[in-house]
């Protein structure tokens, strides 16, 4: 009986032992660094909409050029930190994100564009139609603030997870993956290794930009018909408007097509841009609705190239990588249109003084 009783006691000891509840310290680790990356994209957050409201404010109340391209640095800002947080954020979410991120980048520019020529062709005047646009910085943040879901409970694999298993990583190792976030940061050597391999994807996109942004900032202006009802300032705003729709259409295609090889869109882009060079310099073309259908193109293949990139490197690294990688990719785009800037300006003040 006593040792039926001693056993029975060393029993109970050990279930007693196995119901011990685990020590709840990595939890409240997990939740601080929850708390802690929910903090650090607030601030980034408020101030691109900040920035993009007082652009808006700035050039519909300008007096002079100097105060208008200050409203462009804003816009500029908070477009280019607008697109390095959300890119980054979508590293939480599944990967069916990035095409829904894409066709919408594509068709905010589609709607700024239909917008201001439609406003302006109504009669509403530039400056009426600029504080016509507050709302969208308040979309913006209510959108982040109210609508987005917290990304702890998603899954980054979701339903491309076995397309993704055929892929050769961009990044080869051996240790294990890790969900986002749950890594600690990533060494300076690693950072490296991982931005070596994703020059396969910068690269093209940096060339498509810099095409296709020397056409809009350096050619768009120059490529005037004089055989049309349109005046000078209308061409170019239908020229927008199209390149606009090109691209929304493009970055809405992931789920008809995928494009593994970014490269051959480079390519198309530049003879695109030879194209429409030559075009200035010649005049060869009969009709404006030539140019019409060229920069509709010219709109398909930036927009194709944008969305593809970004899918890839979502399908290429690893959970431990992706935030970084999602992050370093955006200065392509950034990149080429500096670049294009730096050459188109003084390209298209030589080919005026030649006309």
């Amino acid at each position: 009986m006593g040792g039926c009783a001693g056993s029975r006691r060393r029993l109970s000891d050990s279930e007693g032992e196995e119901t011990v509840p685990e020590p709840r310290l990595p939890l409240l680790d997990h939740q601080g660094a929850h708390w802690k990356n929910a903090v650090g994209f607030c601030p980034r957050v408020l101030v691109s909409g900040i920035c993009a409201a007082g652009s808006f404010i700035l050039v519909a109340f300008s007096h002079s050029v100097g105060t208008s391209l200050c409203g462009v640095v804003l816009a500029s800002i908070s477009s280019g930190l607008g697109e390095v947080t959300f890119l980054s954020l979508t590293a939480f979410y599944p990967r069916a994100v990035i095409s829904w991120w894409s066709s919408g980048t594509g068709g905010a520019g589609l709607l700024g564009a239909l917008s201001y020529l439609g406003l302006t062709q109504a009669g509403l005047s530039p400056q009426q139609t600029l504080l016509s646009m507050l709302g969208i910085p308040a979309l913006l943040l209510a959108s982040y603030f109210l609508l987005l879901t917290s990304p702890e409970a998603q899954d980054p694999g979701g339903e491309e997870e076995a397309e993704s298993s055929s892929r050769q990583p961009l990044i080869r190792t051996e240790a294990p993956e890790l969900k986002p976030g749950s890594s600690s940061s990533l060494s300076l050597q690693e950072r490296w290794t991982v931005f070596k391999g994703l020059l396969w994807y910068i690269v093209p996109l940096v060339v498509v930009y810099f095409a296709e942004y020397f056409i809009n900032q350096g050619l768009f202006e120059l490529l005037f018909f004089r055989n049309t009802s349109l005046s000078h300032a209308q061409q170019y705003r239908w020229y927008q408007m199209l390149y606009q729709a090109g691209v929304f259409a493009s970055r809405s295609s992931l789920r008809c097509c995928h494009i593994r090889f970014t490269w051959a869109l480079a390519l198309l882009q530049c003879l695109n841009l030879a194209f429409l060079l030559a075009d200035v310099w010649f005049g060869f073309l009969p009709s404006i609705y030539f140019v019409f259908l060229i920069i509709l193109y010219e709109g398909l293949l930036g927009g194709a190239a944008y969305v593809n990139t970004f899918h890839n490197i979502a399908l290429e690294t690893s959970d431990e990588h992706r935030e970084f990688a999602m992050a370093a990719t955006c200065i392509s785009d950034t990149l080429g249109i500096s670049l294009s800037g730096l050459l188109a300006l003084p390209l298209h003040d030589f080919l005026c003084q030649l006309s």
